[in-house]
């Protein structure tokens, strides 16, 4: 069942997501929808809600273009894919847990902000949105999502470690410090066992490759500040 509505799912909102060019792409809902999966044959939770909750989680970055904006909430494309349940005949009982996956799934532990959600199934998506920021991937989409909105990769200031929460729609001055400002803080945030041991490896690729990229950009590592632990 959940294959053939995934299918559905794909062939209704390809076009959507057609020009999506920064790094929540159509290909970005497969690799979390796959994740989440993975993660829940170990940890449990309702696979059918899982799977077509991670698929449909960023919905609201193709809301945001087609209204001109840099971001929207999560919780504005809950109409827009309540309908599209609903039209693919999924009864209530799963709309309403796979409306509050997606509503809260960007919900993190370092933003200054509680955890709202406690469900297994919202845990594991957030889990599998958040591994797809990190590792190779991760190292990627960020400087996809950097060259979409203009944002330089890197001016060779100091890097330092950020104290302020900063929130989820305010983008960091460049693509390196975006690693520093998030990146490197997922690997806290995660909640499954499962994804944690994802995570770890993830995160000491991204740790590699940022020691590399300072070599490379013509100042000498000693005279930045690189902490191995940031966070």
């Amino acid at each position: 069942m959940l294959e053939n509505i995934l299918e559905n799912l794909e062939i209704q909102i390809k076009n959507l997501f057609k020009n999506e060019n920064s790094g929540h792409d159509i290909t970005h809902l497969k690799r979390v929808t796959n994740l989440a999966l993975k993660i829940q044959r170990k940890e449990g939770g309702d696979r059918f809600v899982i799977g077509v909750s991670a698929f449909l989680h960023d919905v609201h970055r193709i809301i945001a273009i087609e209204e001109g904006k840099k971001y929207c909430k999560p919780e504005e494309s809950l109409d827009f894919v309540n309908k599209l349940l609903t039209d693919n005949e999924i009864n209530n009982f799963y709309i309403e847990k796979i409306l509050h996956c997606i509503k809260y799934h960007e919900e993190t532990n370092f933003m200054g902000r509680p955890r709202i959600a406690k469900d297994i199934e919202t845990l594991i998506l957030q889990d599998a949105d958040n591994l797809d920021a990190m590792g190779a991937i991760g190292i990627a989409r960020t400087f996809t999502y950097g060259g979409a909105h203009n944002i330089k990769i890197w001016d060779g200031r100091t890097l330092e470690k950020v104290e302020d929460y900063r929130d989820i729609s305010t983008d960091s001055p460049t693509s390196i410090e975006h690693f520093y400002d998030y990146l490197l803080k997922l690997k806290n945030t995660i909640n499954t066992d499962t994804a944690k041991i994802l995570a770890e490896g993830k995160y000491k690729f991204m740790e590699e490759y940022l020691h590399v990229f300072l070599k490379e950009w013509n100042i000498g590592v000693d005279e930045i500040t690189i902490k191995k632990e940031p966070f």
